[in-house]
């Protein structure tokens, strides 16, 4: 029997498997691209040793891809295989993997929350359990768990930079900025090849309205993105955010091509349908469109991967990105069909029912209708649900995607009170006005243009 980094039991008897297992967790939090590398090479040490054989399974899980099923399934079963020698807590780590493998996330997410209350200074489960909370919108949970992990850790545990990222990012999520970038210039300080740091570092500016000073923060962080797994692309995403409000679409658009949506770019290459690459780019691309600018021949390219995944249940949050590029073609078969699956799926018993019906089909026929310039159906679709988005999953700067496509066909559909009621809602939360900001300015202009002449 081993431990790992912070003292946990592992079943293994070879010290380089633990070794390497202990800083795999650390990667996986970090967003280094050798995480799995690590993992792999902790079982060539030992092939026996189920909790790694348990984290592979998290890590194909987590690409959100179908076509790993079956080396996810290849994993459990070496996982359950070992399981009578396994820990307590490994054997726990087993079974949410078996839920989350069956549909049953509820209770993958419970056995996670337990097992945390018992062994707070898991890493991995500190993570694991983020991750699937953050992709189904649960920023509430994820604020609990972390503000429940606390007490247990200080700056002497290995790991606390990784731990006080997570506890950052929870923090950004819910509108608790100056904490958070409090804790994560802490987490950065004491481990600057952190790149989730990097990643809730570019929220927080982008959050304040720093865009100038988030883009120049980012860049002179890009000396060891070549260490980063598809996160890195994701971090470039966020500077394109920013580069749009600073209205240098010129540079947003070349970014696309060298650093977001590379098609040559190694990671690319190794995933060219990695489903956060995916979203990246297709909704970049409309912003790019909606500020003027010529997509050229780009949506084709993510069209055909958009296309290839209809019928795979994914995370909340894909489906209407894929539609984006759907739309955007004009493969309105195969739109259709993406709807026609997602709405079979919702038609069977499960926990994902009311996300699906309630926020993930009606952002897809949004984008759909948005794109046909049915701006009063986008409107009837969103404006009502506004409280539901949150169903979506991923971060607030993700989610806004959809406001922007609500409040863009709410103004062409000439419905003030929409527009006037979602200005007020950014005007409160956002420390730039509306004018200002890319997706918002034209609405607000049109608004100031027609109240004038417009009662109420």
């Amino acid at each position: 029997m081993q431990r790992d980094a912070r003292g946990l039991e592992l079943s293994t008897d070879s010290p380089e498997a633990a070794a390497l297992f202990s800083r795999a967790a650390e990667h996986f939090v970090k967003a280094h691209a050798d995480t799995m590398s690590l993992v792999n090479g902790a079982l060539a040490a030992d092939p026996g040793f189920a909790m790694a054989h348990c984290f592979k399974g998290y890590l194909l899980a987590g690409g959100a891809n179908a076509a790993a099923r079956p080396a996810i399934a290849a994993s459990l079963a070496a996982a359950e295989a070992g399981a009578a020698t396994a820990t307590p807590r490994e054997r726990r780590h087993i079974a949410a993997l078996a839920a989350g493998q069956r549909g049953a996330l509820n209770e993958a997410m419970a056995i996670w929350d337990a097992l945390l209350d018992d062994d707070p200074l898991d890493l991995l489960a500190v993570r694991i359990g983020n991750v699937a909370h953050f992709r189904h919108g649960h920023t509430a949970a994820i604020l609990d768990q972390v503000t429940r992990l606390a007490p247990a850790w200080s700056p002497d545990i290995p790991g606390y930079p990784s731990f006080r990222t997570v506890w950052a990012f929870a923090h950004e999520e819910v509108g608790d900025t100056r904490e958070a970038e409090a804790a994560i210039d802490d987490a950065h300080a004491r481990d600057p090849e952190n790149f989730f740091t990097h990643h809730v570092k570019a929220h927080v500016l982008n959050a304040g309205g720093r865009w100038r000073e988030g883009s120049d923060w980012l860049v002179a962080q890009t000396g060891c993105w070549h260490k980063g797994a598809n996160l890195t692309h994701h971090l470039w995403w966020h500077r394109a955010l920013m580069l749009l409000d600073l209205g240098e679409h010129e540079a947003v658009l070349a970014s696309y091509d060298n650093d977001i949506r590379n098609l040559n770019g190694p990671l690319t290459k190794a995933a060219p349908a990695q489903f956060n690459d995916l979203q990246n780019a297709g909704a970049l691309l409309w912003r790019l469109e909606q500020q003027g600018m010529d997509a050229g021949g780009r949506w084709e390219e993510l069209a055909a991967k958009a296309e290839a995944r209809i019928g795979d249940p994914a995370q909340p949050l894909l489906p209407p990105h894929l539609m984006l590029a759907l739309a955007a073609t004009g493969r309105d078969t195969a739109a259709a069909r993406l709807l026609e699956s997602l709405r079979a799926q919702a038609a069977e018993p499960g926990w994902e029912t009311e996300t699906l019906t309630e926020a993930v089909i009606p952002a897809c026929e949004a984008v759909l209708a948005h794109r046909r310039g049915q701006h009063a159906r986008v409107v009837d679709l969103l404006a009502s649900r506004q409280p539901h988005s949150r169903m979506l999953g991923g971060s607030a700067a993700q989610r806004d995607l959809f406001r922007q496509i609500l409040i863009d066909s709410a103004f062409r559909a000439e419905c003030h009170d929409v527009v006037r009621a979602m200005l007020a809602e950014e005007t409160a939360s956002h420390p730039a006005p509306p004018e200002q900001r890319a997706g918002y300015g034209a609405a607000a202009r049109w608004l100031v243009r027609t109240s004038a002449v417009t009662p109420g």
